[in-house]
């Protein structure tokens, strides 16, 4: 990885293809300005890595270990904090800007980001599972996950079964998505397809690490 950025989902949009005149679905992503908080080396840490910082905060809203770890840096104090192992981490140097022309369009970038939670749900729309018959006999269960394995053997519900439960609100990784525009001037990145999360929601852009051919 070389290429790494913290963002922030702005929403969606689309344009057309000049060539075909087809429409390209795009997230917009406020990429950066990240700031180099914390470098890690080999002789100190065991690794090679960069810390990068991202969104403003207020001053008062952060505690004095925060505000250390920031002023070392002799940097202003940030909402995020993330570690990417970059492959010219040596280069960078603590207090170094990162902003959106990082990245350049036709790059390929894995995004990441908490998906959005979906609550308690049911089988069929956690799982995909199918209703049961709804015609007479069957009872007011046409959305229940149906029977779960005989009670002689084996006498238990095997692991990884679907089942009801939580939904969503879990880290997420799309990976080969196009970058297709860099605003620079106002930090925002145009990525082909949708991202994890919702609006305003965090995200991580980095180097796709399974690159594949353009379509």
């Amino acid at each position: 990885m070389t290429k790494a950025l913290i963002g922030k989902k702005v929403g969606m949009t689309q344009i057309f293809d000049e060539a075909t005149g087809k429409v390209i679905p795009l997230t917009v992503v406020e990429a950066g300005p990240c700031v180099i908080v914390q470098k890690k080396t080999v002789e100190n840490d065991g690794y090679s890595a960069v810390q990068m910082g991202f969104g403003d905060m207020r001053d008062k809203l952060a505690n004095k270990p925060r505000k250390g770890h920031f002023a070392k840096a002799d940097a202003a104090v940030k909402k995020v904090l993330k570690e990417f192992k970059l492959e010219n981490s040596d280069t960078i140097e603590v207090g170094s800007i990162l902003k959106a022309d990082t990245f350049e369009p036709g790059d390929m970038v894995d995004v990441s980001g908490i998906s959005k939670g979906k609550g308690y749900q049911g089988t069929i729309k956690r799982h995909g599972f199918s209703r049961i018959k709804e015609t007479h006999g069957s009872g007011p269960t046409h959305r229940h996950a149906g029977s779960m394995g005989a009670c002689s053997s084996p006498s238990r519900i095997y692991k990884g079964k679907g089942m009801p439960g939580h939904m969503g609100f879990e880290k997420v990784t799309v990976q080969n998505l196009e970058v297709v525009k860099v605003d620079a001037e106002n930090n925002l990145i145009a990525i082909r397809g949708a991202v994890p999360g919702p609006s305003n929601g965090i995200v991580t852009v980095c180097d796709a690490v399974k690159k594949r051919k353009k379509a």
